[in-house]
């Protein structure tokens, strides 16, 4: 048998998985996968400080920016420059917070509620501005025209309340004794945080064997410790019954396996926002919702009621 067949036969019974290679031929090495993790010094649990979304009025887009000691702003996603924004609509974004003012450069950022084309035209206050949110109404037309975004008319949304009374599409939720609104409703609300494929939990708050708040009516109290609206109730979510470690998860919005990991960071802003009746006060519904009632509706409407 010659040397080549030997070789050939020996290469023949060997069994071998070759390494990637690269465009000049090196073998290419594979580093292991890390998750991405939150520093303990950000001001932010948010692996992106600006959180995409579209707006529910006009379907553009906009960037949520969190606030010191308030609750999240949107912004618009383009810069503007600074010569043609007054200085009263001028923000600026730093380490990941949008501060509503000017950082002394050529460029600044905008509030989306100034040129939404949804709201009045009396609050746009400089042409310039006027032009953008002419734009930004023209993107609203194509996106109807192509059936890629369907607007809420006013008269649609009243009907929708008025057809579920009992169902808050914003609840009121006291957690730690501070009342916050919530965008949606309690059963829709999601975790935020982000499991090992990277993406969302989906996973709700409300766990069916866990703990529960109680629906409760109380006094439509305002906020910094102003006086209570005469004869008006408010149904509220009450979880100050709960432990605090269950008020806190609540608070941060993670289901109870991510509760555990606080390491793990968050892909979404929470749906809690400071609760205020002066502000608010469309939401202030004055009956329990209808599937958490034990009495006759029109006998125990002021008793508490567990959901």
């Amino acid at each position: 048998m010659s040397l080549d067949g030997v070789c050939a036969g020996t290469f023949a019974l060997m069994h071998y998985s070759p390494l990637p290679r690269r465009r000049n031929s090196g073998p290419a090495l594979a580093h292991p996968r890390r998750p991405l993790c939150v520093d303990s010094d950000s001001p932010t649990r948010l692996l992106r400080c600006a959180q995409r979304d579209r707006c529910r009025e006009c379907g553009n887009s906009v960037e949520w920016y969190q606030r010191v000691r308030d609750r999240p702003v949107r912004l618009h996603p383009q810069e503007l420059s600074a010569a043609v924004v007054p200085s009263d609509h001028r923000w600026h974004v730093s380490s990941g917070l949008a501060y509503p003012s000017g950082d002394g450069s050529a460029w600044c950022r905008l509030t989306h509620a100034s040129v939404c084309p949804a709201r009045s035209a009396d609050s746009v206050a400089a042409p310039e501005l006027a032009r953008l949110r002419q734009a930004l109404a023209v993107n609203t037309r194509r996106m109807v025209d192509a059936a890629g975004f369907i607007p809420a008319a006013p008269a649609d949304r009243e009907s929708l309340q008025s057809e579920v009374p009992c169902r808050p599409a914003r609840p009121v939720v006291q957690i730690l004794f501070v009342r916050y609104l919530a965008a949606r409703p309690l059963d829709e609300i999601q975790c935020v945080a982000q499991t090992r494929r990277r993406d969302r939990c989906t996973r709700g708050m409300l766990s069916s064997d866990g703990p529960t708040g109680v629906w409760r009516l109380v006094p439509a109290t305002a906020t910094q410790g102003q006086l209570a609206f005469p004869a008006e109730v408010m149904a509220l979510y009450d979880l100050s019954s709960l432990p605090y470690a269950e008020q806190v998860r609540w608070r941060t919005q993670r289901c109870p396996q991510h509760a555990a990991t606080p390491t793990a960071a968050d892909l979404a802003l929470t749906d809690w926002e400071p609760f205020d009746p002066l502000v608010h006060h469309a939401y202030v519904h004055q009956r329990l919702p209808a599937h958490g009632r034990r009495a006759h509706p029109g006998s125990g409407a002021r008793k508490a009621v567990r959901r």
